[in-house]
Formats: C-alpha cells, structure tokens, sequence
C-alpha cells in the first residue's frame, strides 16, 4: 500500500488564512522495513505537547498519535524495501514524502499554500510528481507543530508495521530495534540470513549477501 489516509468526518483546520502541511519521515536508517512519511494538517482542536518524536516517550507518543489522528488531516506515503533497493534511500524518501502530500490534497481537496519539511532538502525537482511550495526546516520536527505531529504519526505507524513483522520473523528483534543494524539484529542476520524485507542494498545486508 503506497498511502494511508485519515481526515476526521468533522475535520476542521486550524484557524489561519493558510493551508500549511507539516511533513516527516521515519525509517531511513534501518536495515529491514520500508520508510514512512507523514503528511499533515493541524486541526483545531490538536493537542497540545506536540514535539519531535524522537524526544517523546514511546507511552507519550502513544497517547498523542490518537489525537492527532481523531484530530488532524493526515496522510502516510510508505515505501517498501525493494522499492528503496531499486532507488536508493534519500529517493525513497522523497517518494514517501511526495505520495503522502499527494494522498492528504486529494482527500482534503484543497491545495496547501506551503509544505514544511523537517530535514535540508525537499522533494521539489527531485520528484516529478510533486507539485507544491515546499521549505526544509532543520530541527522542524521541534520547531513547527505540524511537523511534530507527522512525526509522530510516521514513527508510531512504521514501528507498529515492524512489531508486525517481528511476529512473522522473531530472531531479529525488529519489536525491539524497529529494524535498525543492532548487535542483536546482526547477529541474527549472519546466524538466519536476510528476510523479503531487508534492504539488500544497505552494507551489512549486501555483504552478507555477497557470501
């Protein structure tokens, strides 16, 4: 599935002259998995306390991602492993983030007039398909709310994909390190080899498949 989509039946903004998307990924480091950005939309009752995911506790994060979803318009734009083999990861990045925008303006049906990305680069001439003002913020995902709140949706949504995986693959404590190269998650790989869902073209994943 290449996006998600959640806009609340009473979805309402929140109240500017502006349409503004707040977008960022999860999972670009990992070594199994897809990557996953999230596209969104403050709504007006957004909670409070919204911040970088990564400075959130995971019971924090679980409390806030719901209201974000009953709250917010939101989308997800995810990209599978062979895919990433295929283009490599910052590709795939932009990808993920451009098919989430693309998935919230089609159910929004509105044109935002600006999209906020955490990170120094957007997908903007990088990905035919995108189409929208675009600015790169670093450190956004701390500094504008709606970049915190597509924080928060990516990580919990690609974390939870990885717990899922986890059930169909033990030995690699995917529940535990979502997928990144730990000590645990190597050492599973040299003893069971790479799964459908590692990124084969990743070092530690291509050298082993190398022998």
């Amino acid at each position: 599935m290449d996006a998600i989509i959640g806009v609340p039946q009473r979805f309402a903004k929140h109240p500017s002259d502006r349409w503004v998307i707040g977008v960022d990924e999860a999972g670009r480091g990992p070594l199994a998995g897809p990557v996953v950005a999230a596209a969104c939309v403050l709504g007006v009752t957004a909670p409070d306390g919204l911040d970088d995911s990564k400075k959130l506790s995971a019971r924090r994060r679980a409390v806030l991602e719901p209201l974000i979803g009953q709250s917010c318009g939101w989308a997800l734009g995810v990209v599978e492993a062979d895919e990433i083999d295929r283009i490599n990861i910052f590709a795939a990045t932009m990808l993920a983030m451009t098919r989430a925008v693309g998935a919230l303006v089609q159910a929004l049906g509105a044109e935002p007039d600006e999209v906020l990305i955490d990170g120094n680069k957007t997908p903007a001439g990088r990905v035919p398909e995108w189409r929208w003002t675009a600015r790169a913020i670093v450190g956004g995902d701390a500094l504008e709310p709606c970049i915190s709140a597509a924080s928060i949706l990516a990580k919990e949504h690609r974390d939870r994909v990885m717990r899922a995986h986890a059930e169909t693959w033990p030995h690699y404590g995917w529940d535990r390190n979502a997928g990144y190269g730990t000590a645990e998650h190597l050492a599973a790989l040299r003893n069971h080899g790479p799964t459908p869902i590692h990124r084969r073209s990743f070092a530690p994943v291509a050298q082993l498949v190398l022998i």
